[in-house]
């Protein structure tokens, strides 16, 4: 639907179709009939008996709240863009288009500031520039009567590797001997802007050149401080802007800082104390993002005036920065004046009108009405506009809100230039549409159980449905909506509206109704084939097709037939499936095309073969009913088989081996079985045998047995007899040392008689010996 109903527009409703209107007459809608086709476009409500005076449709209002004309004055007062304000009250999703005019005025104030690279390469541009005032102020005189010039200056970072930080260094940083040079710095604000050229000329030749180590300068440093030093600078709230920046170097930017340990990044605030930026080896460099944003913010136009050896740097440095120019600087600056003039008059010729940040869900184009423009979304762009020129240049604006808003606004302006568009928003997001008679009251189309809003009852408590014609009575509302919701779903399938406990159906889209007790069907939604429903050979009924004679298939695709299903025995799908659009639907895991194979079923060689041994040889589990259990197996019993298929070989209860075969037949259980005569069963045991060997183990046994006892009684006993001879020998030892120590005890007894008779002193010494 393009829109909804009006009590829900209160909660900002997003409206997605900007036709949409809505039909305030009573009894528009049909029994049963959503309150939702009051919405539709104007031709089709009237199409349904809508009059003109009954249809609601919101336009875009705008108020043009100040519009002062374009004007100059004496005293550098200008309106260079009208309107200044502007009102909007809008419908969302349908824009609003209008115009804003715009005319460079004559002898607008300029405030020019020049930032000079005094680093030790530009000491000749120096000595030209100290002699420029004369000369610059006669080319601003050409374009006002309200001009003022400034100077800054700037090297880089005063830190390692940018600058020499040896303290002599510092403090003289040019050549030796060069003895006007002043001490390395970052940026220093030298002269505030002044219309007196003498102030200038005389502030300008106390200046002198310093110096560092790297090519590249501080340049963006300056520049940020230029922007954002609005008091120190004395920029003009009423003037054009503009930076001239003069080098021969490249620049550092956001990063670079991480060379000399910085890593703070820069914060786009004035840091400005005895004209020093003092956070200079505190603060990365910006980045060229924080330097445009100040820029465009702060209204500043820059000029980049550099040697031809960087200006393909510059000029890419310019694409990224709003409205600035990049010119060619001779090699001692004396075309800086020419350079200067030419640059401006490309900046004033072309007007660039955009916009600040855009509340969300609110769209801008621009259109510009001149001869060199650019259409585009975030900005309007006319080229070769002459100052003075009679005719203004306009700008056709649209906006869109896409949803409901109040008190949102943006600002449109001029790029460079003061002048501002204030632009509010507000949308119509509430249905406006007049009640029959005071709200609250009873009204006869409520059967005086409700009151009308917008064409629709209200009822009362108590009563319910689209004219408030039931009344609840004992039952609460919650338990009469819940006997229209199926399975604790939605309320009548989201199709129709519960009313007295019952569910009352919508139309569906096509004209036709949803049906069923709780909507959930219709016969519009089925399944399409070649593009049409139930392929044109049936009728959808509750969202199923049913298909003529003939015709089947979920969306009746196919023609009845079962041709291509039939086997060679003239079956359809072997019994085992049904044959749908022509083709076999298998069941329990059999394939295609007809239902013969079933790769993942279980062998039947194993299922079938307590059946095979009751039908061929009467034993087995099934024995005593075999004729029932196995119904399904017809069987004969041959010498010779003479089926094809494979061969089955398994044991029976006997631990016998039967071999046969089966044949699957039609169905998905029959079968016809070929059942060999002759089972394989093993010759009876030879019990004599067993016997005799089991005797003849035991006799073994027992003869190991005694051996080994035999054995151990052996070994004890030549342990005792190897024991009983080592006493022997120690017996027989004892006493042969016996009788040889009586031995020795003769023998020196009887040398000591023979030794009495000798003298006294001698056998006393041979008795000692």
């Amino acid at each position: 639907m393009c829109c909804t109903l009006p009590f829900l527009f209160e909660k900002n409703f997003r409206l997605l179709i900007k036709e949409c209107s809505y039909c305030n007459k009573q009894n528009f809608t049909k029994a049963g009939e959503q309150d939702a086709v009051r919405c539709n476009t104007r031709a089709n409500l009237i199409r349904r008996g809508c009059k003109e005076n009954e249809i609601i449709s919101p336009l875009n209002k705008l108020n043009i709240a100040k519009d002062d004309p374009l004007s100059a004055s004496e005293n550098g007062q200008v309106v260079q863009m009208r309107p200044q304000k502007i009102d909007l009250d809008l419908r969302p999703g349908l824009p609003v288009s209008f115009n804003v005019s715009f005319k460079a005025a004559e002898g607008h104030p300029v405030d020019l500031y020049y930032l000079m690279d005094l680093s030790y390469s530009m000491k000749d541009d120096l000595a030209n520039v100290k002699v420029l005032g004369t000369d610059l102020f006669a080319a601003l005189r050409k374009i006002t009567n309200h001009a003022r010039i400034g100077f800054g200056a700037f090297v880089d970072k005063t830190v390692l590797p940018y600058t020499n930080t040896n303290k002599e260094k510092l403090l003289k940083p040019c050549d030796e001997n060069d003895q006007q040079c002043q001490a390395a710095f970052g940026y220093r604000h030298v002269l505030s802007l002044t219309p007196n050229k003498n102030d200038f000329e005389a502030e300008v030749k106390k200046q002198f050149i310093s110096g560092n180590l790297d090519s590249p300068e501080g340049s963006l440093d300056a520049m940020m401080q230029a922007a954002v030093c609005e008091d120190k600078i004395g920029w003009n709230s009423n003037s054009t802007r503009l930076i001239v920046l003069t080098t021969d170097a490249g620049f550092h930017m956001a990063g670079d800082g991480k060379l000399a340990g910085i890593l703070e990044p820069n914060d786009e605030q004035c840091h400005m104390e005895n004209n020093l930026y003092v956070k200079s080896t505190e603060m990365d460099y910006p980045s060229v993002g924080q330097l445009a944003t100040q820029l465009e913010k702060n209204r500043i136009q820059t000029i980049f005036a550099v040697t031809q050896n960087v200006e393909s740097v510059y000029k890419e440095l310019s694409k990224m920065i709003p409205k600035s120019e990049v010119g060619v600087l001779s090699s001692d600056s004396k075309n800086v004046v020419e350079l200067i003039e030419k640059a401006y008059n490309a900046l004033s010729s072309k007007v660039t009108i955009t916009h600040d940040s855009l509340p969300e869900n609110v769209r801008v184009v621009y259109r510009p009405i001149c001869s060199h423009g650019e259409k585009s979304e975030n900005q309007g762009v006319c080229d070769q506009v002459r100052v003075g020129d009679e005719v203004s240049v306009i700008f056709e604006i649209t906006v869109t809100a896409d949803l409901c808003m109040e008190n949102k606004f943006f600002t449109i302006s001029p790029r460079g230039i003061k002048d501002t568009l204030t632009v509010t928003i507000n949308t119509t997001c509430k249905c406006q549409c007049d009640t029959a008679g005071p709200i609250g009251d009873p009204h006869p189309h409520c059967n005086n159980s409700g009151s009308i809003s917008c064409g629709i009852c209200r009822c009362n408590k108590g009563h319910v449905g689209q004219f408030c014609n039931c009344k609840i009575g004992d039952k609460d509302e919650h338990t009469l909506r819940a006997s229209c919701q199926k399975d604790n779903g939605t309320e009548c399938e989201g199709r129709g509206d519960c009313v007295c406990g019952r569910c009352e159906c919508h139309n569906t889209d096509s004209g036709s109704q949803y049906y069923g007790p709780y909507c959930e069907c219709d016969d519009d939604h089925c399944e399409k084939f070649q593009n049409q429903q139930c392929g044109g050979k049936g009728k959808c009924k509750c969202g199923k097709c049913d298909c003529n004679p003939g015709f089947e298939g979920s969306a009746c695709q196919c023609k009845t037939s079962d041709e291509a299903c039939r086997t060679i025995n003239n079956s359809v799908c072997n019994g085992r499936g049904s044959c749908k659009c022509n083709q076999c639907e298998c069941r329990g895991g059999y394939q295609r095309p007809h239902c013969l194979e079933c790769p993942g079923c279980t062998d039947p060689c194993q299922t079938k073969v307590n059946c095979i041994e009751c039908l061929g040889f009467e034993s087995g589990p099934f024995k005593k009913n075999c004729s029932e259990a196995c119904k399904t197996i017809s069987s004969k019993i041959v010498e010779k088989f003479t089926f094809t298929s494979k061969e089955c070989k398994q044991k029976d209860s006997e631990g016998c081996w039967m071999t046969f075969k089966l044949v699957q037949l039609v169905g998905e259980d029959n079968y016809e079985a070929e059942i060999r005569k002759q089972r394989e069963c093993p010759p009876p045991p030879n019990f004599i045998a067993i016997i005799g060997g089991s005797i003849a183990a035991v006799a073994l046994i027992g003869i190991l047995l005694l051996m080994l006892i035999k054995l151990l009684l052996y070994m004890k006993d030549l342990k005792e007899f190897k024991k009983f001879e080592n006493e022997k020998k120690k017996s027989k030892w004892a006493e042969v040392r016996h009788h040889s120590e009586l031995f020795v005890q003769t023998e020196i007894a009887v040398t000591h008689f023979r030794l009495v008779s000798l003298d006294s002193d001698c056998v006393v010494v041979l008795v000692s010996c």
